[in-house]
C-alpha cells in the first residue's frame, strides 16, 4: 500500500461523460493506492480557455494536482504553457499528457502509443495497411498519423478542412518519413478519390462525438474493403463506425485507444505498471452498467 500522494486532473471540452476517471481509479486501487484522485476539469464555455491554460495549470497545481490529461480541443494549446517536452510531444506537436518533475511540467504524448497499440490488440497481423486514409490532423490527428506510419503504412492520406494543420503535419512528419513512405494530404474534397482505394480509414476528428453527431465523410464511399477505426468512444459505436460494419467493414473503435494511451498514463503519472487487461475490464463492465 502506497503513501504517495497522486491528483490527476483531465483538462478538456466536453468531457462531463469521459471514462477516463473510472479507468484510473479502478486501476489505482487495484495497485492500493489509497491518495489517488482522478478529476474532470472541463473548460466547456470558457471562451479565453486556450490563452489562460497555463494559469489554470498553475491554479489547480497550487490546489494539490500533481499531473494532468489533455484532452480536445487543448492538446496544442497547452505546449506553449510547459518547460519541457519529451521528443514524441515534440515531433507531433501536441500533448496528451502532462507530469510535474523537478525540472517543471514536461509534455508526453501517449495517443500515438495508445492508438498503435490499440490496433495492435484489435486487428490480426496480417490486415492490410498499404493505404489509410486519416481524417483530422489536428493534436490527436497527428499522433494517429505517426502511429499509422509506425503500424506499417507506405500511403497515408490524410484530409483536413484546415490548411494550416496539414502544414503543419507535413513539416513535422515529412522529415521523418522511411524511405518509400508517402504522405499526401489534402481537403475534404478529396475524400472521393482516396477513400474507395483505401486499406484503412480512420476518423481523429470530433465529428461523431455525442455533441457533434454525423460522420467525417461521405460514408457510401465504402466498399467493404477497408478496415475502419474511430478514435472517439462516446458514444462507443459512432455513426461511422455503424456504417462500416453495416458495409462489412471491419473496426476498431476508440475504447480500444482510450485503454492503451490510459495504461501508458497511468504508468507515467505513478510509476507503477499497468495491468492492461485489468483495465480493458473495468472499462467493459462500466458500459455494462
Amino acid at each position: 500500500m502506497s503513501s504517495q500522494h497522486y491528483r490527476i486532473g483531465l483538462i478538456g471540452e466536453h468531457i462531463s461523460t469521459s471514462l477516463s476517471p473510472m479507468i484510473h481509479t479502478a486501476e489505482a486501487k487495484a495497485h492500493s493506492l489509497e491518495n489517488f484522485q482522478y478529476e474532470v476539469i472541463d473548460l466547456e464555455g470558457q471562451a479565453d480557455a486556450a490563452e489562460r491554460l497555463g494559469e489554470i495549470i498553475q491554479e489547480y497545481a497550487a490546489a494539490g494536482f500533481t499531473g494532468f490529461n489533455v484532452t480536445h480541443p487543448h492538446k496544442q494549446h497547452v505546449i506553449q504553457y510547459l518547460d519541457d517536452l519529451t521528443d514524441a510531444a515534440r515531433v507531433l506537436g501536441a500533448v496528451n499528457n502532462v507530469i510535474r518533475t523537478e525540472n517543471g511540467w514536461i509534455g508526453h504524448n501517449t495517443d500515438h502509443s495508445g492508438f498503435l497499440g490499440g490496433l495492435h490488440a484489435r486487428l490480426p497481423e496480417d490486415a492490410p495497411r498499404e493505404t489509410a486514409v486519416l481524417f483530422g490532423a489536428g493534436g490527436a490527428g497527428a499522433a494517429v498519423a505517426s502511429a499509422l506510419l509506425d503500424f506499417g503504412a507506405q500511403n497515408l492520406c490524410v484530409i483536413d478542412p484546415q490548411q494550416v494543420q496539414l502544414d503543419q503535419l507535413n513539416e513535422r512528419l515529412g522529415a521523418v518519413l522511411a524511405d518509400g513512405v508517402q504522405l499526401h494530404t489534402g481537403s475534404p474534397d478529396m475524400a472521393a478519390a482516396w477513400v474507395p482505394n483505401a486499406d484503412a480509414v480512420i476518423n481523429a476528428t470530433p465529428i461523431g462525438m455525442e455533441h457533434l453527431p454525423g460522420t467525417p465523410f461521405d460514408v457510401s464511399l465504402l466498399t467493404g474493403n477497408q478496415w475502419v477505426a474511430d478514435v472517439i468512444y462516446r458514444p462507443v459505436e459512432t455513426q461511422l463506425l455503424a456504417h462500416a460494419r453495416s458495409h462489412g467493414c471491419p473496426t476498431v473503435d476508440g475504447t480500444a485507444m482510450l485503454v492503451e494511451q490510459a495504461a501508458d498514463t497511468f504508468e507515467y503519472q505513478t510509476g507503477l505498471v499497468a495491468n492492461r487487461q485489468r483495465m480493458r475490464e473495468s472499462m467493459q463492465l462500466e458500459f455494462v452498467n
